[in-house]
């Protein structure tokens, strides 16, 4: 298995106890020591839990971002992003930007992305994706 980066939806769907999801981090971790997040998915659940004021949820999330990996967002990363989203366009099948700069960070780190909005990232074809909530 290619080490993974989760994506926002599934990582909400873990926190969330979702057990096919809960199921699939335990198999992969004893893989890899650990799981992968990048800064984008790191913003998008921390601003989701303040906005709705759910402290008992933040404190959940920020233990885990502490055992996490987060990956930054580079240059590279940018680049690959930017390549995506212009080959996309140039296809008429353009997706969020959001998802575009997390498949330039998997394309940077070669990972695959683990996520359960598969109608965007199968359009990415630079990048391999999973869904660990089926």
């Amino acid at each position: 298995m290619k080490p993974a980066l989760i994506d926002t939806d599934i990582l909400s769907m873990f926190l969330r106890g979702h057990p096919v999801v809960r199921e699939n981090f335990k198999h992969y971790l004893k893989a890899y020591n650990n799981i992968n997040i990048s800064i984008i998915t790191h913003y998008e659940i921390l601003s989701g839990l303040k906005h709705k004021d759910a402290h008992k949820q933040l404190s959940s999330f920020l233990e885990f971002a502490s055992l996490s990996n987060i990956l930054p967002l580079t240059t590279q990363s940018s680049e690959n992003a930017s390549i995506i989203y212009a080959d996309l366009c140039k296809k008429g099948t353009p997706v969020d930007d959001i998802d575009l700069l997390i498949a330039g960070i998997a394309q940077e780190n070669n990972m695959m992305v683990i996520t359960n909005n598969t109608s965007h990232f199968e359009r990415i074809e630079c990048i391999e994706i999973a869904n660990w909530s089926k």
